[in-house]
């Protein structure tokens, strides 16, 4: 009764720890990202909950980041004998079943026990599910804002975030993510208010997926923007009119904070040129027109939206500033109120989160 008790006056990221590790901060991280381009997610959540918020977009994370390493290594190990092909094809068919459901709370449940892995008629799976686990390698980014995560791919050939975002968005709509196992032990009064919302997401409200990061330098920006764009003109899955309708969007979450502390005399008059919205604008839209010649501005119905995100990352020199860049088909972004990429929960339920 004694535990029982302690377990209920627990806070919810109490209560995951002992179910889910939570990563350290990699401080190696903001040199990292000023030596080249980075891929991640960034993550908006509910202030003071950002614990939670990490702990639940890893738990979900894990799934789609491992299945999507599953099946590139599956694609290059394709060559293998036959008996390799069908152990393979075990493993994937198990993984898309109920036995992958019950390896995954097996798995959870040892470690919250601390003892051995229980036996069960779905081993394969949890072979699988364990491959998946380690195949997700990923930094946790201390950042200077509350409300907000980032986690970046420490390796240069990365998943690709974008089809990663899709495929969470399209399990949300077809109701096929469910919340994460780990929630079934919480018994906080708060977490089942909650919890009411259906929703496999309760503290994270967006995910930005970034496909590349950059100086803030007009220079860096106008190629890595160039290069994305070339990417997704080049991109069969892509159907385009023309002329190609295209949108920017700019985020500067902590632009006065940044812009207080670098120094009036900087000899870089990039950096706060480049943290006027309009500056940036412009620099964007030369890059996109540069390699769509054929391209016009839509804010109402855009083909592909470049969206620009401002990192408030911890432990960078003041007059130093990385931003994350994306380009998103129509399906993932929103125009109203403004640009931005869609929320994972409805209008009522974020704002109840």
């Amino acid at each position: 009764m004694t535990e029982e008790k302690e377990e209920e006056e627990l806070k919810p990221w109490e209560q995951h720890s002992r179910v889910i590790s939570i990563p350290r901060f990699d401080y190696n991280s903001p040199s990292s990202l000023l030596q080249r381009s980075h891929s991640g997610f960034l993550l908006t959540c509910t202030i003071k909950r950002e614990k939670s918020a990490t702990k639940e977009a890893i738990s979900i994370l894990h799934k789609y980041v491992g299945h999507n390493n599953i099946e590139n290594s599956q694609r290059l190990e394709s060559s293998n004998t036959a008996g390799d092909s069908k152990r393979r094809k075990v493993c994937t068919d198990d993984m898309g079943g109920k036995c992958a459901d019950g390896a995954e709370i097996n798995s959870i449940e040892e470690d919250s026990a601390g003892g051995g892995l229980q036996k069960n008629e779905c081993h394969s799976s949890v072979k699988t599910a364990t491959n998946a686990e380690t195949d997700f390698d990923m930094s946790l980014v201390k950042l200077t804002r509350n409300g907000l995560l980032l986690l970046t791919f420490p390796r240069e050939h990365s998943p690709n975030t974008i089809n990663i975002v899709s495929n969470i968005f399209q399990s949300l709509g077809s109701g096929s993510l469910k919340s994460p196992v780990y929630r079934l032990m919480f018994s906080h009064p708060e977490f089942n208010m909650m919890h009411s919302t259906d929703s496999p997401f309760l503290w994270c409200h967006r995910i930005f997926p970034i496909q590349a990061t950059c100086v803030l330098k007009e220079k860096e920006l106008q190629a890595t923007v160039s290069k994305l764009v070339l990417q997704f003109v080049n991109d069969e899955q892509n159907k385009l009119s023309r002329p190609v309708k295209f949108a920017v969007g700019y985020n500067r979450r902590g632009f006065e904070e940044k812009q207080n502390k670098i120094p009036k005399d900087t000899k870089d008059s990039d950096v706060l040129a480049l943290l006027d919205r309009n500056k940036c604008f412009t620099v964007v839209a030369a890059a996109v027109k540069e390699v769509v010649s054929d391209s016009a501005v839509d804010l109402k119905s855009p083909e592909l939206s470049v969206l620009v995100e401002l990192l408030p990352i911890s432990g960078l020199p003041s007059e130093l500033l990385v931003v994350g860049v994306s380009i998103l088909p129509q399906k993932l972004v929103t125009t109203k109120p403004r640009l931005s990429i869609r929320a994972l929960v409805s209008g009522t339920n974020a704002k109840n989160g």
